[in-house]
């Protein structure tokens, strides 16, 4: 993975003068597809993404780093990419995600608060003949396996 090292490293260069952006994760597919996925506390925009593509491009070939043809994709997460970094979760506080446990349980609700330690959510609870009911919970980092933002096409 010396590869995916090197490529953090020239992404951290690039946008060391960019506190609001940051790395969330680089891969090397086996089809020699190399993808970059940086996002902004406020989103990031098409020439940001051009232009790390061009810094690691440019030093990639300079230094020979990947010695056959490959792609280079450099992008912000899909829409239904899970959450990775807690920055990620910070920047979605007030949407609707819905979580996946390690215990095999799933919630979705509103994103309220975010701690080093884990999430709080206001999830709807309908108990049978009561009124909907908006219930707190918090959920430790731990026991999250996967946590999407949930659109909605109301």
């Amino acid at each position: 993975m010396q590869i995916e090292k090197r490529v953090i490293e020239l992404i951290e260069e690039k946008i060391s003068d960019r506190p609001e952006l940051f790395l969330v994760e680089v891969r090397m597919l086996p089809n020699n597809k190399l993808i970059i996925h940086v996002d902004g506390d406020e989103g990031i925009n098409i020439q940001d993404c051009a232009a790390i593509s061009r810094h690691v491009g440019f030093h990639l070939e300079e230094e020979n780093t990947i010695d056959k043809a490959y792609n280079l994709e450099v992008s912000s997460p899909g829409v239904g990419e899970p959450l990775k970094l807690k920055r990620q979760y910070d920047k979605n506080i007030g949407r609707e995600v819905g979580i996946k446990l390690s215990n095999g349980e799933a919630k979705e609700g509103k994103l309220l608060s975010v701690t080093d330690q884990g999430i709080l959510i206001e999830a709807k609870v309908k108990e049978k003949g009561k009124k909907v009911q908006l219930v707190e919970t918090n959920i430790d980092f731990s026991d999250i396996t996967e946590t999407k933002v949930l659109i909605s096409f109301k």
